[in-house]
């Protein structure tokens, strides 16, 4: 299969299974520039919903993979950037649906949930999972550091108003930070904030791969166990991992698709390569290493690949 532009994957979730990506949005382009993001600093921001790449080409490739492959259990409408900035993201998902058995979620940063039309358009989608990182408009800007004047008070209405009107899945997911939002005050006011919300599940989380800055670091077991038990949450730590896949035949492109959405440590990246057959790994990691498009991140003695 040709190089993808749009569809990736599928890349292994421990929420959703075999995701299958499809990403409406360039890379890199937000509305917030988290701390933790894997992906490295926004580099775009903007809070302008558009049609950044045509519909019709994103469906054009999602139907030719669907030729190949129905190997995945998802579809996720997520990719490099904030799915919720595609002004035609009702239509996507509306569409993709169509296309397939197969459930559509979307994964948002939540910030524009106070947005009638985005609500709208999100209400198409079987599974919405926003992140709820902060608590007050001074840990949003110390974890999501929002566009311009988003307000923290804003997002969280919008989130709570969305929660009671949307008849699908709803998983909100807490991304916690070491010394920044994980100590016993921070809990004790997720656990206020999550009683006006209306959710099906809450997953909590901490970086485990390279974050945009590199003061930040993941909560201790102590900690997210204290958080686990007064949440009721589920840790994605207790979830199991499943492993990545790619349609693209050459063995360098493949990997590169895959990080540029979804970075990959040493050995994800060893496994992914067993389990297309390679027999030269080295060789292939070697060249992957040497690549100009990569950045080899030594993350607490293992190494990340990320795309530039």
């Amino acid at each position: 299969m040709q190089t993808l532009k749009y569809v990736y994957g599928p890349i292994p979730s421990r929420r959703l299974g075999r995701s299958l990506g499809v990403s409406p949005i360039p890379k890199k382009t937000c509305n917030y520039s988290c701390v933790y993001c894997q992906l490295g600093r926004t580099n775009k921001m903007t809070n302008e919903r558009q049609e950044f790449f045509k519909l019709e080409d994103i469906i054009a490739e999602f139907k030719d993979y669907l030729k190949h492959s129905d190997g995945f259990d998802v579809v996720t409408v997520v990719g490099e950037g904030e799915p919720t900035l595609y002004s035609r993201l009702g239509e996507l998902v509306r569409t993709l649906k169509s296309l397939t058995t197969k459930p559509v979620a979307v994964i948002t940063n939540g910030a524009l949930l106070n947005d009638k039309k985005v609500q709208e358009d999100l209400m198409e989608a079987d599974i919405v999972l926003p992140s709820v990182n902060a608590y007050d408009d001074t840990i949003s800007k110390k974890i999501d550091r929002p566009y311009g004047r988003i307000k923290f008070e804003d997002i969280l209405n919008g989130i709570i108003e969305f929660s009671h009107k949307y008849t699908g899945e709803l998983w909100l997911e807490i991304m916690l930070l070491d010394g920044i939002n994980d100590d016993k005050h921070s809990i004790e006011e997720y656990k206020k904030l999550l009683k006006k919300i209306k959710y099906t599940r809450l997953y909590l989380n901490t970086p485990v791969r390279p974050p945009a800055e590199a003061y930040i670091n993941m909560v201790s077991k102590e900690n997210m166990k204290y958080a686990v038990e007064e949440l009721k949450g589920i840790s994605i730590d207790m979830l199991s991992d499943g492993a990545f896949y790619s349609e693209i035949d050459d063995n360098h492109e493949a990997v590169l698709s895959l990080c540029k959405r979804h970075p990959m440590n040493q050995f994800e990246l060893r496994s992914f390569l067993n389990s297309r057959k390679v027999s030269n790994i080295d060789e292939v990691i070697e060249e992957i290493e040497k690549d100009e498009k990569i950045n080899v991140i030594d993350y607490k003695g293992i190494k990340t690949y990320r795309l530039k």
